[in-house]
This record gives structure tokens, C-alpha cells and sequence, in this order.
């Protein structure tokens, strides 16, 4: 019996970050059909940025049931599991090896769920890659209006269907509208990004910037909000964390460093300042004066090129004499953010096709995603290999947990790879890649 007639809905999201977790979650709960009693379990893909304990507890999107696992293991689980609804929350080789490896483990099926996928933020790179990348889901989720044009526009473009781009809005905007009347010190908040910029020395001057900020104004608080502590990684590696930075640094009272959910930081907030994180979108949602930095240029490679129009862009000179950047309300609203009314159906078109695909006579035919080995056959095989999968989908050979649980002694084990995996990732690799640009 399809969902929506039992009014209960069994979601699963697979997730291979912190960011991408809080996207899927929040999601999975934004488009559940009206009145479902929604289930999520929630599938954590072993890897680099696999997040911690706290890095979820900070997240602050709850689940019924979370584990870890790799593509393998979360085949198997998806070849016996019930779900009405999967959301890949992965980025897009991830997305691209499980679509073939659900299509192998669901042929000969007559039902299965509906497989949504999308991107956590801004997409100012690789664009044409990472659609097709994701395409073959039944949903391909659009955070704006500008980014479902462009979606339906590469997939036009090459000869892919284009009927999964669905518009919706990012799933954690929220909260109230900026008044000023919060009861705090006029506060300004850099939104520190793990990797952008890339390099110390530009990384360097934006702290120093920041610091001298504070130092000119003292009646004002200056936050550094930052995505993780030391040796946590998130989407993105970040190889020169700002806590190492300012350590260097003599910052005066009025500056200190943040951590915590950007929800709540924003309460607070009166001026937000970043790179390209976001968090400008969200700030722009609750109508927080915004600054996206021109300090370093208007680059592709910084992704603040995404802002041009925006009204935004900013310079920590201006911002020092006092200048607010007024946003341009035409570019806002392209953008899928403001508290206008409009974000509370934003999900609406989502929802109705979920809820038509589960009760789609017959059920849903098989994933057909534009890569194949027949399209791609220089391409494919390689991403689907990174996750253990033959170009047809089906595990490899010697795939770990391709068909059983783990023992105990496997387990432990496999804990003790994944942390000198993490160890070698995460503080060796860096340390060779800067001592080889000396």
C-alpha cells in the first residue's frame, strides 16, 4: 500500500559529511507528504569526512536510527529494506556509483523507492560534472529558481532528460528576522569556509583583517565562527584551520572564535561576513546585512563570483568605515531565500511528486542514469571501482561486507584502519603536500 495512503513514510538518507547530513535530514523532512508519520533512518558512508559525535550533535538533525557503513553494506541494507523514500546526500561520484549499484541490487523488483538527490549549497563549480554526475534519481533538487534553470539547461544540453530537476530552497533556512534588539553588543561574524582560500598567505591577511576589525572597534564583538575543531574534517579538507592561525595573532578582547550551529549564531548577529559560505544565504533569509568579501577578487575559484548582483559584495575597507551592503531584491528572490512568505511553500512541487511516484501504477521503472558503460566507458568504471562496484553495478570481488555483516574482530579492526586512514588523511597528507611547495 503506498504511503500516502497509510500515512507513514520510511525514509533513509546516506550521507558522507557532516554538511550533507544536515542537507539530507533536513530535507528528507521538508518533502515528506503532508500528514506522513515520517521515519528516518539515517546511513552515515565510511570515508575521510565521515563526521564525529559532536560534529552530528552540532548538525542538530535528529534521526530514528544512524549508522555507518560502507557502499557495500548500505546496498545490501537497501536490497531488503522497505523505504518509500532514499536521499543521497553525497557528493556526486558517491551519488553517480550508488544509483548503479541500487539499480543492480533492485533489478527484477516491482517497487522501490523514490530516490531523491541534490547539492548542500551554492554551486559554483564543476557544474555540468556534478549534474550528470546525479543524473538518473527521480528527484534532482534545485535550491533557487537561477539553479533549475541551469540544471535542466546541462541535462537539455546533452541529451539527458531533464523531468527529475524539481525546484525547492535549502532546507535549513529559518529563523527570525533580523531587529537588532538581541540584547548583545553589536556583533560581526566571519563564516570561516575549511577551503577557501586555499593558501596561508590569503587565509593569513583574512584574519589579520578580521582582527584589526575588532581592533578599531571595540564596542563591537567580532566572531570567527568555525566549522570544526582540529583533526574533524567536513565536506571539504581543510589543511590550515584558523584556531592555528590566530595563535600567531594577538587578538584584543572583543574577538574570539565560535563554534556551534550557524542557527544560533546568527541570533546574535548583526553583520555577517564571509568569502562564499552559505551562510550568506541563510543571513539574507533572515534579512542580516550580508558582506561577501572582494577583498582577494571576484573569482570562480573563491566562489563569490556567485554573488555578482547580489548587491553584497564588499570590501573590509568599507566595512570598516561603516558601509552595510543593501542586498538587491530581484537577485534575492532567484535565489530562493528572504522571509517573505514564499520559502513556506517552497517544497510544495517536491512533495506532490513524491507523492505521485509512490503512487505510481505498477510502481517505478529502473534507474537509468545518462552514464553508462556505454556513454562513459572511459569515465564510469573508475568512479564505480572508488566504491568497490563492477561497471554494471554488483560488487567487486573482495568488496568488504559485499554480502555479510562484520564480526566483532572485523570491526575492530576496521576501526583501527579507519583511524590511521583519518591520521594519514587528515595531518600527514598536509603536512607532505606543504613541505613538497617549499
Amino acid at each position: 500500500m503506498p504511503a500516502s495512503a497509510t500515512k507513514a513514510l520510511r525514509v533513509a538518507v546516506l550521507a558522507d559529511s557532516d554538511t550533507r547530513w544536515k542537507w539530507g535530514a533536513l530535507t528528507a523532512s521538508r518533502i515528506a507528504p503532508g500528514g506522513a508519520d515520517l521515519r528516518l533512518d539515517g546511513y552515515l558512508l565510511r570515508g575521510r569526512a565521515t563526521p564525529t559525535a559532536r560534529q552530528l550533535a552540532e548538525v542538530g538533525a535528529d534521526a530514528d536510527s544512524l549508522r555507518e557503513v560502507t557502499a557495500a553494506e548500505f546496498l545490501r541494507a537497501m536490497a531488503g529494506e522497505p523505504y518509500d523514500v532514499l536521499v543521497l546526500a553525497l557528493v556526486g561520484g558517491g551519488v553517480q556509483a550508488v544509483l548503479h549499484g541500487l539499480r543492480h541490487v533492485w533489478e527484477g523488483r516491482t517497487g522501490r523507492p523514490v530516490v531523491v538527490t541534490g547539492y548542500v549549497g551554492v554551486v559554483y563549480e564543476k557544474l555540468t560534472d556534478g549534474l550528470l554526475l546525479r543524473h538518473g534519481a527521480d528527484l534532482v533538487l534545485a535550491n533557487s529558481r537561477q539553479d533549475a534553470d541551469r540544471f535542466r539547461a546541462v541535462y537539455e544540453g546533452v541529451g539527458a532528460d531533464a523531468s527529475a530537476v524539481t525546484e525547492v530552497a535549502l532546507p535549513f533556512l529559518g529563523g527570525a528576522e533580523h531587529t537588532g534588539g538581541h540584547g548583545h553588543p553589536y556583533t560581526v561574524v566571519f563564516a570561516a569556509q575549511p577551503s577557501v582560500p586555499d593558501n596561508r598567505r590569503d587565509r593569513t591577511y583574512l584574519l589579520d583583517r578580521l582582527v584589526r576589525h575588532a581592533r578599531r572597534h571595540p564596542e563591537r564583538e567580532v566572531l570567527l565562527k568555525l566549522r570544526s575543531r582540529p583533526g574533524e574534517h567536513t565536506t571539504h579538507i581543510e589543511e590550515l584551520p584558523y584556531q592555528k592561525l590566530v595563535q600567531k595573532t594577538d587578538p584584543p578582547p572583543n574577538f574570539r572564535l565560535v563554534y556551534g550551529h550557524m542557527g544560533d549564531v546568527l541570533d546574535r548577529t548583526d553583520l555577517l561576513v564571509t568569502v562564499s559560505s552559505t551562510a550568506a544565504l541563510e543571513s539574507l533569509h533572515r534579512r542580516i546585512p550580508t558582506a561577501v568579501l572582494t577583498d582577494l577578487g571576484v573569482r570562480e575559484a573563491l566562489g563569490n563570483h556567485h554573488f555578482t548582483g547580489s548587491g553584497c559584495l564588499a570590501s573590509w575597507d568599507q566595512l570598516d568605515n561603516g558601509h552595510l551592503p543593501v542586498p538587491d531584491p530581484a537577485w534575492v528572490a532567484r535565489q530562493g531565500v528572504a522571509a517573505d512568505g514564499g520559502y513556506a511553500t517552497a517544497f510544495d512541487t517536491a512533495r506532490a511528486r513524491i507523492t505521485a511516484l509512490l503512487d505510481r501504477p505498477g510502481g517505478l521503472p529502473p534507474l537509468s542514469p545518462y552514464y553508462t558503460p556505454v556513454t562513459a566507458p572511459g569515465y564510469l568504471p573508475g568512479i564505480l571501482a572508488r566504491h568497490h562496484l563492477a561497471p554494471d553495478g554488483s560488487p567487486l570481488p573482495g568488496a568488504p561486507a559485499a554480502d555479510k555483516e562484520p564480526g566483532p574482530v572485523r570491526q575492530i579492526v576496521r576501526r583501527a584502519a579507519r583511524g590511521a586512514y583519518r591520521h594519514g588523511v587528515q595531518r600527514v597528507a598536509p603536512v607532505i603536500r606543504r613541505m613538497g611547495e617549499l
